[in-house]
């Protein structure tokens, strides 16, 4: 496949050489997780009963949406959660998150983010934009990662001991910025820690970019909720808009009622005649968060052999679809998201130009062709114009076209 794409797309030199090694050292990659993902979601439609019936939806208020009540269970048995709320209302996974963070953290509570600061546009909904939530009376606060890059567990216990914390947020990805993925295994010791210390205390997981990746999700190991979008992971590429919560059935509805209005809980929600995608992405999600991740481990290689830093090392565990290529200087950021744009299969004769996204410092350059906008399960990437100089690689919906774009993200680079 690589001399097929060099040789069609004339990448020759050195980039086409690294490409041949890249391809050697990730071709009989193995997938064990993504194997026992794509069993668990076969099995979650079998016990479920899905029927042809189902797949349509309501307008209107949505009263009795069948597309949304299958859908929503589904969702639940994927997470081995008490209860899911996915709704077309829910626009973004930072619309999710804050919903959630609000629903949970009454004013006059405390809430602590223990992975260190959350990315730009979530921490200025919670500290600094009109209407925050800490402007609404939450008191928050942030617990630096470790040196090791990993949880400090020792000052979360001693903070969640305090009798005004409400929750604690985790954010599983590493975003946009230069730290690492958690994988489930510390979130679940990070859960059990929490819980022995302040059982009452909620721990609320942003879920985005992490889904189906692993073996078990947050709420198989202890999390009360999770929190993401649906044109993320789940969406497997068909979910046209939307996002979720999923967890304790207590905490959802909390969700519920702050989405809505109390009293109303989740009996609100057209799928507008979208259910038979949601479902049917769902469907294909495993399958598509393999090819991304198979993809990602070329992006890896790739630009390890050019000799640019990359997280993760090709083969290494992976717990998100995003891969960071530090790439040293803001013309090489501009260089990347330009090459990386011709491969698009929607506008690729667009040429990338920095500029202000809501809530980033930083001016941003982003590179996307998706038949879903913003679908970030497509093929993407996105640079804060900010030291380190790292660029975010995710998604890939088949692993020949996230070669593709990376082969010519590199020639880019390079050349």
């Amino acid at each position: 496949m690589i001399d097929l794409l060099c040789e069609r797309f004339a990448i020759d030199g050195r980039v086409r050489d690294a490409a041949l090694r890249a391809h050697e050292r990730v071709r009989d990659l193995r997938y064990p997780a993504q194997d026992a993902v794509k069993a668990n979601v076969l099995r979650a439609f079998l016990d479920e009963g899905v029927a042809e019936s189902d797949l349509s939806g309501a307008t209107g208020y949505g009263y009795d949406d069948a597309a949304r009540e299958r859908y929503e269970s589904l969702l639940a048995r994927v997470f081995g959660a008490e209860r899911a709320l996915a709704r077309l209302s829910i626009v973004s996974g930072t619309h999710a998150i804050v919903t959630a963070l609000a629903a949970c953290v009454p004013p006059g509570k405390h809430l602590i983010s223990v992975a260190g600061r959350p990315y730009d546009t979530l921490r200025n909904a919670i500290c600094t934009a009109p209407h925050s939530l800490v402007a609404q009376g939450i008191a928050y606060d942030e617990i630096a990662l470790a040196p090791s890059g990993g949880l400090d567990l020792d000052t979360i216990v001693r903070s969640v001991r305090a009798d005004d914390v409400a929750a604690i947020f985790v954010q599983r990805s590493r975003g946009y910025a230069p730290r690492r993925s958690l994988d489930i295994a510390e979130i679940e010791t990070l859960a059990s820690a929490v819980r022995e210390a302040a059982p009452n205390v909620l721990i609320l997981v942003d879920n985005c970019y992490g889904e189906l990746v692993e073996t078990l999700e947050p709420t198989h190991v202890g999390a009360d909720l999770v929190m993401g979008s649906l044109i993320k992971n789940l969406g497997g590429s068909l979910a046209p808009a939307g996002g979720y919560v999923a967890g304790r059935e207590e905490v959802v509805s909390r969700v519920a009622a702050r989405l809505y209005a109390p009293g109303l809980g989740g009996a609100l929600g057209p799928t507008l005649g979208f259910g038979r995608a949601f479902i049917q992405g769902l469907f294909l999600a495993p399958l598509v968060v393999e090819q991304t991740l198979r993809g990602l481990d070329f992006a890896a290689a790739l630009f390890e052999e050019l000799g640019f830093g990359v997280d993760p090392l090709p083969g290494a565990a992976r717990t998100d679809i995003v891969q960071a290529i530090r790439l040293g200087s803001t013309e090489r950021l501009l260089r990347f998201a330009r090459g990386l744009q011709q491969a698009m299969p929607i506008n690729a004769r667009f040429a990338p130009e920095p500029g202000p996204v809501p809530g980033y410092v930083d001016p941003v350059v982003m590179s996307s062709g998706a038949f879903v906008g913003g679908a970030t399960i497509e093929l993407s990437c996105d640079a804060p114009l900010r030291e380190p100089f790292e660029v975010y690689l995710q998604g890939g919906l088949t692993t020949e076209h996230a070669m593709l774009g990376t082969l010519f993200a590199a020639r880019a680079v390079v050349e």
